[in-house]
């Protein structure tokens, strides 16, 4: 697969509002819904070219999520967004019994999501989102990685019939793929480079940290990894895990995330029914994140084991125990 120039930046919700705005020139019936966050989640790009169809409801996200589901209950599809912190967090009730249940065309999509919001602190880093969306029946699950993931995903929740939850995080990071590339699909994950020691499985901000990895490991220790971005975290894509299970020793995960119920709890799940190998989940070890200036998110990340440097050094223990 043909990687991205890093120089090349990526916005995800930047891609998010000017993809709306492309499906909302050819598509009447969709509609956005906001709480009070249209500016920071772009939407307002799709309010100015159809301002009689965002919905900005104010900071209720309950309401944001019962009136995106009577939207859809009159036909239209719908896109609603906030920030992660308040979605699903405050609305819960409603997106399993108004959307969920009633499997309607309801897709929310958030921001702010994980460890990296930074300044916002422990009460808006939101790293329990995951595990509480692809717990409740018939809601999907997407964790794109850049801008270009973004604007092919958003089409394809468009045309596709029920619930969506699609988390975007608010820095801007370097493009993971070529502009042109449109290889993405519901259940599926791309593998960004092959290799065959030991596999990353990663999503979100994660990816590129995987990359650079497995440049590490390959230059400096002779380690071949394999790199799968695993944007659709529900359904997975558990052809692609059962692969690497088979061709590699081992899989490493890396979420930018709780490591109970998220990225890492799924790919254990596949491993575990299918052909178990060693998974070793690397995220927010089940504790609240903390406050940190805007400079400081590296920092931030690497407190919390989410470097690159923690990839190599995880794989190269995961290594040495297998090697025993």
């Amino acid at each position: 697969m043909q990687l991205s120039d890093k120089n090349v930046i990526s916005d995800m919700r930047t891609a998010y509002g000017k993809s709306l705005v492309e499906l909302g020139s050819k598509d009447p019936n969709i509609v956005c819904v906001g709480a009070d966050t249209t500016d920071s989640l772009k939407t307002k790009i799709f309010g100015d070219k159809f301002p009689t169809r965002l919905y900005n409801v104010g900071i209720a996200e309950a309401n944001l999520v019962s009136i995106a589901a009577g939207l859809a209950i009159a036909g239209k599809v719908v896109f609603a967004s906030t920030y992660a912190a308040f979605l699903p967090g405050r609305c819960l009730d409603q997106i399993r019994n108004s959307i969920c249940y009633p499997f309607l065309d309801v897709k929310l999509v958030v921001s702010h999501a994980g460890l990296t919001v930074g300044p916002d602190g422990a009460s808006h880093q939101q790293i329990e989102d995951i595990s509480t969306m692809r717990t409740i029946p018939n809601m999907r699950v997407l964790v794109p990685s850049d801008s270009v993931s973004v604007k092919n995903l958003v089409p394809i929740l468009s045309y596709t019939a029920g619930p969506f939850f699609m988390r975007l995080t608010r820095p801007s990071n370097s493009n993971i793929y070529e502009d042109s590339f449109d290889q993405f699909d519901i259940g599926k994950g791309n593998v960004i480079k092959d290799g065959s020691d030991v596999t990353l499985i990663a999503c979100g901000l994660m990816v590129l940290k995987a990359i650079e990895a497995a440049q590490t490991l390959e230059k400096e220790y002779g380690v071949s990894c394999r790199i799968i971005d695993m944007y659709s975290i529900k359904p997975i894509d558990v052809e692609l895990v059962y692969r690497a299970a088979i061709d590699t020793t081992a899989i490493v995960t890396i979420e930018e995330h709780n490591i109970i119920g998220g990225l890492g709890s799924a790919v254990c799940e596949v491993t575990a029914e299918n052909h178990p190998v060693p998974v070793h989940r690397m995220g927010v070890a089940d504790v609240f994140g903390e406050s940190a200036r805007e400079t400081e998110i590296e920092s931030l990340l690497s407190k919390y084991h989410l470097s690159s440097d923690h990839i190599v050094e995880s794989v190269l223990k995961i290594r040495k125990r297998l090697k025993k």
